[in-house]
């Protein structure tokens, strides 16, 4: 089994860093522990699952990296947003839409919504050929591209065809109310204030958010503010919101990337 690896190799594993016991029964797991640790081995199962739909095999470092995760994650009330907040880590993106796509698959939301502002690195959507579709795909195909890695192409193809997957621009959040639905805003570093006020105000009944960037990738006019750093201030102590912070360890894109981020950080702090 793909949790399991080979021979329990996996669950023996997540036992030890855990501190508490799985038994294995058919396809199911039974988690006994500390509360706080059940329901962090809960996510990992749920997220190395999801996984599993692209691949059969777990391979180290993403097993590495998933448990740095579920070690790091906040537990108690559930969190209506979390905001994620990293370098140029491939797992602030990976990390929030697998979690969306196991929600979406146990039924616990009908919808999973994904949008990013379509503005970066200098270019404006009126300044580009095309019409207004033509315009914006590139700006959403990094989000196409981590579903595909976490669904069978075709399950996303009838996920999106029914509407339980959306991917749209941050400015056509505007005037919604997104109810039982996991929405993830990504490249939120590119939002201003304005924009972050709006999409956080999109929240319905049963819904959650993940608000994801890069702080040290901001695209914006220099006298425009950060919307995520901003958000940060402002919401740092209104309860039901969880921040969490990667750094260059969880860097899991080739081992080159790691060393390319950790060399631009010796610079950038000299």
């Amino acid at each position: 089994m793909f949790v399991t690896g080979n021979n329990d190799a996996n669950i023996d594993r997540i036992e030890r860093e855990f501190a508490v016991k799985i038994v294995s029964r058919g396809a199911e797991l039974r988690i006994m522990g500390d509360p706080a640790n059940v329901a962090r081995v809960g996510e990992l199962v749920s997220a190395m699952r999801t996984l599993s739909d692209r691949d059969d095999n777990l391979r180290k470092p993403a097993l590495e990296r998933l448990i740095d995760e579920a070690k790091d994650a906040p537990v108690g009330a559930p969190e209506q947003l979390r905001e994620v907040v990293a370098t140029t880590v491939r797992g602030k993106r990976i990390t929030p839409q697998s979690a969306g796509v196991a929600a979406l698959r146990d039924r616990k939301v009908a919808r999973l919504i994904l949008t990013r502002p379509a503005v970066e690195a200098g270019e404006r959507l009126g300044f580009l050929p095309g019409d207004l579709t033509e315009k914006i795909d590139p700006y959403l195909r990094p989000l196409y591209d981590a579903l595909y890695e976490l669904m069978p192409p075709e399950r996303f193809t009838r996920a999106m065809e029914r509407g339980e997957i959306e991917v749209a621009p941050l400015a056509f959040m505007r005037g919604r109310s997104l109810n039982e639905a996991f929405i993830i805003l990504d490249e939120a570093q590119n939002a201003t204030p304005a924009q972050m006020k709006m999409f956080l105000t999109r929240l319905g009944y049963g819904a959650q958010a993940v608000v994801n960037g890069d702080i040290t990738q901001v695209d914006l006019e220099k006298d425009q503010r950060s919307g995520l750093v901003v958000a940060r201030e402002i919401l740092k102590d209104v309860e039901g919101i969880a921040f969490v912070d990667f750094n260059e360890r969880d860097v899991v894109r080739h081992e080159l990337v790691a060393r390319i981020v950790r060399a631009y950080d010796r610079y950038e702090k000299k």
